[in-house]
């Protein structure tokens, strides 16, 4: 990856007080350049047509503004967690680092945890596939090599029950419902999955987080691992 120089001096950043920070979000790291927060299951990460303001993107942006009411500070989209995922979501503070952010992100580690139906025959290993979405938002693998998306989804088995397995996995693509999908298509969809699993009324939620971001600081230059505890809702669908 080439990294940016990005080597002016940094001028001291005053950070708003824990008492304007957002619900649903729980934040990490903050500087002048990122902003790195634990979304909260069942928070969007930007707005649609139906939802405007409940959603990670528009409640950072207000957490910037805070106690300056002319602010022109905001937040810049690195990239997304679903709606049910939770877990390690960064923003950029500059149209710089966003750039940074996102050339440089397939050579970043993106790590989740999930628990899934069923017990995996082999215990670790990647999983690939050409993915596509349809009219109806719907992903699935493909054989089409032109159309489709290469993904590569990496694996292991952190343990076992009779009913689920809990697996950390990592992102060596970051596309559209990637973990689901691959999982679904191995016959081991997440738990509390209602597109690509079975009916399941008795799931509290969908049983994937993002669980570890690292990267390369773009001005710093160190590498940055943010990390969140695994949701006690995984935990005990596994006794873990």
């Amino acid at each position: 990856m080439t990294v940016p120089v990005m080597q002016e001096k940094r001028s001291s950043h005053k950070v708003p007080p824990k008492k304007y920070q957002p619900k649903g979000l729980t934040i990490l790291y903050e500087d002048r350049d990122l902003l790195v927060v634990d979304k909260a299951q069942g928070l969007l990460t930007i707005s649609t047509d139906r939802e405007k303001e409940k959603t990670a993107h528009y409640l950072l942006n207000e957490y910037v503004k805070k106690g300056n009411d002319r602010s022109r500070n905001r937040v810049f989209i690195v990239h997304r967690l679903d709606r049910e995922t939770s877990g390690v979501l960064i923003f950029a503070k500059n149209e710089r680092t966003k750039q940074y952010l996102q050339e440089g992100w397939k050579e970043f580690s993106k790590r989740y945890i999930a628990v899934v139906h069923g017990k995996l025959h082999d215990k670790e290993g990647v999983f690939a596939s050409y993915l596509l979405e349809n009219k109806a938002f719907r992903v699935y693998s493909t054989n089409d090599s032109v159309r489709g998306k290469y993904s590569e989804t990496g694996y292991s088995v952190m343990k076992e029950t009779d009913k689920f397995s809990l697996l950390e996995l990592e992102l060596y693509t970051g596309r559209k419902h990637q973990i689901r999908v691959h999982l679904s298509d191995e016959g081991h969809p997440v738990v509390g999955d209602k597109i690509y699993g079975p009916p399941d009324k008795e799931a509290r939620r969908l049983a994937l987080h993002a669980v570890s971001l690292t990267i390369i600081h773009p001005y710093t230059h160190r590498e940055m691992c943010f990390e969140t505890e695994i949701p006690a809702y995984l935990r005990s669908l596994v006794n873990y």
